[in-house]
């Protein structure tokens, strides 16, 4: 098999294709007019009775609240959106909080908290824990395409991928739909208005300074902020470093690269055991999986739920499974029930999940009404698709380039070649969530042209060199973009981020959040240090 790289290389001219140009920065003051009533709110704490529908309950110490802030930061006067929050109080001396973006785009953070709260107990030593759900995501106005429509389903495989008009009437389709459900938070989705709010949680909770941890999707919005409020920076931690330059066609085809040797790892490791449902030669073992993708897209299984599971649901889910070598096993145990009995409950359990642990999917739940008040929803009403569609919502937010309809056209089946030559398997899913911008609104140059040089205090920037989502080199051009305050920590161990699977890591940030103590920049941690 070509490597990552080579296969990377073959396609960039194609990918270049999709490129197009920006539209007007935005720019974000620290303290505007009409925003003073948002700044000073209180959150009021309680425990999370409202979660206890969730699939993972919470912990007893667990407390929710919410804060409120303007659906458009150019009319502070007029709708406003309330958004979820969640806390672990300090158990020591508290310095205030850090605040926690576990990834996505389109992660709930209580959730997820609530899920995998214990790997970030040690920093309860200084802060009180805290995490949101962003706008338009898990109870906070979540946006949705409608029950039966996935606003990333393929477009792009089978007959239709042969017909570049027919994609983009489904694109354009879906488009709509995802408009239609959502409501008039869709229009003010994406990083640069996160990171606003951002800056209204930290004066709800009395910080001087913004104390934060964020993962994959999260390191992106970590370096808005930076360059919006670089005055309110305090000590920072981005963990899977997002890339602040490529564009989504570019991502896509790093992504698709990054996924197919986490998958190649994954199945040399699979037919060493026995019960690997694709046999014990690892070249055998490929083609199998890339013929249960065929298979499924032509056949799809019942879920058991009213739907059916796809070959592209598959690759999803077999895409967060490859996120961590701890998920390896189950992994294996899924896809043996799913080939061996057609059952596809264990593989849907790693579908729609955040940056680093999948949440479980459940029924098919009624969608908000689109002319929602912008008050929390229910955890049980949070739309099925909510991750999806607001994973694509925020991405073609932050993305400015939209190619034409003729652009597209006539790129497609060399676009659909390229990206199957970087991934048998994850290209054309890939591939999908880049069309999937086409019909919807240009969307921000600011990521690209003004994150750039900030002047905050040195902040710690880690990537892992075998991480499948944010490649290592995603690390050092955005430390070198951000500028003298970056600080490199080169994990050498595999999976997406380093906190959950590297002691080395783990301890490394825990003692700068807590005591403000750094690694020198470029300092390592060994792949044997992982745990």
């Amino acid at each position: 098999m070509r490597s990552a790289y080579r296969r990377r290389a073959l396609a960039s001219a194609a990918t270049l294709a999709l490129l197009g140009t920006g539209s007007p920065t935005v720019t974000a003051a620290d303290d505007e007019p009409g925003l003073s009533r948002f700044h000073h709110q209180k959150i009021k704490w309680s425990d999370c009775a409202d979660e206890a529908a969730m699939d993972d309950p919470p912990t007893d110490d667990l407390q929710c609240g919410r804060i409120t802030v303007p659906l458009d930061y150019a009319k502070p006067g007029g709708a406003t959106l309330d958004l979820a929050m969640a806390r672990h109080r300090a158990t020591g001396k508290s310095r205030g909080s850090v605040l926690l973006n576990f990834g996505g785009p389109g992660g709930a953070g209580v959730s997820q908290l609530a899920y995998d709260g214990k790997d970030f107990m040690g920093l309860t030593n200084g802060y009180d824990v805290v995490t949101f759900d962003p706008r338009g995501v898990g109870r906070s106005s979540p946006v949705s395409c409608g029950e039966g429509t996935e606003p990333d389903a393929d477009v792009v495989g089978g007959e239709a991928g042969d017909n570049p008009r027919a994609v983009l009437e489904q694109l354009r389709r879906a488009a709509k739909a995802c408009a239609r459900h959502s409501g008039p938070v869709l229009r003010h989705i994406g990083t640069v208005n996160a990171s606003r709010d951002l800056d209204v949680m930290r004066q709800a909770l009395g910080d001087k300074k913004l104390n934060y941890l964020g993962f994959s999707y999260g390191t992106r919005l970590g370096a808005v902020y930076a360059a919006q409020f670089p005055g309110k920076v305090g000590r920072f931690v981005l963990d899977g470093v997002d890339t602040l330059t490529e564009s989504l066609a570019e991502q896509g085809l790093a992504g698709a690269a990054g996924q197919q040797t986490a998958l190649e790892a994954f199945l040399n490791w699979c037919v060493t055991d026995i019960a690997c449902p694709f046999g014990q030669d690892a070249r055998i073992a490929r083609r199998r999986v890339v013929d249960l993708v065929d298979s499924l897209d032509k056949d799809p299984v019942p879920t058991g739920y009213g739907d059916r599971f796809s070959g592209q649901d598959l690759v999803g889910a077999i895409g967060q499974g490859l996120y961590s070598k701890r998920m390896w096993p189950p992994l294996e145990r899924a896809l043996a029930a799913l080939v061996e009995d057609g059952d596809a409950r264990g593989v849907m359990g790693f579908g729609g999940g955040g940056a680093t642990v999948p949440s479980r999917r459940s029924p098919a739940r009624e969608a908000p009404s689109p002319d929602s008040d912008g008050g929390l929803v229910d955890e049980v009403k949070v739309p099925v698709d909510n991750f999806p569609s607001a994973l694509m919502a925020i991405n073609c937010a932050d993305d400015p380039d939209r190619p034409t309809a003729a652009r597209i056209t006539k790129q497609l089946p060399a676009l659909r070649t390229a990206y199957e030559q970087v991934s048998p398997v994850f290209g054309r899913y890939r591939l999908t969530e880049v069309l999937t911008c086409y019909g919807r609104p240009k969307g921000t140059d600011f990521i690209r042209t003004e994150v750039r040089d900030v002047d905050t205090p040195k902040m710690l920037l880690v990537g892992t060199r075998g991480d499948p989502a944010t490649p290592y080199r995603w690390t050092t051009e955005t430390a070198e973009r951000l500028g003298s305050s970056a600080v490199v920590l080169d994990n050498k161990g595999e999976g997406h981020t380093g906190y959950s699977s590297s002691k080395c890591v783990h301890r490394t940030v825990d003692v700068f959040l807590l005591y403000g103590s750094l690694p020198a920049d470029g300092s390592s941690c060994g792949a044997d240090e992982s745990g």
